[in-house]
């Protein structure tokens, strides 16, 4: 979790914070998206071969969420894989 000063004239501390989960870390991964081109063997063609490979991310399903954290309700950002195993207790 990173911080900074804001520029403006009283001093203020504005939180920047990435695509994370703050219980696991679960962040963005980046992966290939890959096409197969051709027709199926046991369809009469050759195979299948190997077109393009792009770039892509997987990306956590993040959500902000109001939870408790060391007595005080404070708002996180959690993947959901965290809050379905009950390791954030949300505040209702």
């Amino acid at each position: 979790m990173k911080s900074f000063q804001a520029e403006n004239i009283k001093t203020r501390w504005i939180i920047v914070m990435a695509r994370r989960c703050e219980i696991c870390g679960k962040g963005t991964v980046a992966g290939n998206i890959v096409t197969h081109k051709g027709q199926l063997k046991k369809k009469g063609g050759v195979g299948q071969h190997i077109g393009v490979v792009k770039k892509r991310t997987f990306r956590p399903n993040i959500v902000s969420v109001k939870a408790l954290m060391s007595g005080t309700p404070r708002t996180i950002k959690v993947c959901t894989r965290c809050l379905r195993s009950g390791k954030v207790q949300k505040v209702v």
